[in-house]
């Protein structure tokens, strides 16, 4: 490839863009607390082991990823949740019935815990913020059709 088609920053790994923080609380489950710190042991160890190795362009990507989540640590706020939930609030496993009768549970999780493949939803997702404070039996709209809360879970 030319010269002309790259950037200079291609060449110095050290500038990688910071991960953006949301502006979001950083409200977290006692779990999603224990797995940021999981996450940081990773890194320390990743970053030894990068240092090690010389390998300057994964060292700036670790570094940049212990930045991240030690920012992440110190403003989590660990919220538990309730035994017996009233109403859709973070941390509550909700169970949701859509207009074709498909039933479907999520858990409102922090923003870092998410994973929509295991059931986790972002309490700062569009459903999630259109859940938020209503109770069993609700129907509420989102999107182009309406979902019914089943049950709630803590």
């Amino acid at each position: 490839m030319s010269r002309a088609f790259t950037r200079e920053s291609d060449d110095d790994p050290g500038t990688l863009p910071e991960r953006p923080v949301s502006s979001h609380p950083n409200l977290v489950t006692p779990g999603g607390r224990a797995a940021i710190e999981t996450r940081l042991r990773s890194l320390e160890s990743e970053l030894a082991a990068a240092r090690a190795g010389g390998d300057s362009a994964q060292r700036a990507r670790v570094e940049r990823d212990l930045r991240y989540f030690t920012r992440r640590l110190a403003s989590a706020r660990v919220v538990a949740p309730s035994n017996a939930p009233d109403r859709v609030r973070f941390g509550v496993r909700v169970t949701l019935r859509n207009e074709s009768g498909t039933e479907q549970s999520f858990r409102l999780v922090g923003e870092d815990e998410a994973d929509a493949a295991r059931g986790l939803l972002s309490w700062v997702s569009p459903l999630a913020q259109a859940l938020l404070g209503h109770e069993p039996g609700d129907t509420v709209g989102f999107q182009t059709g309406e979902l019914e809360i089943l049950r709630l879970e803590p």
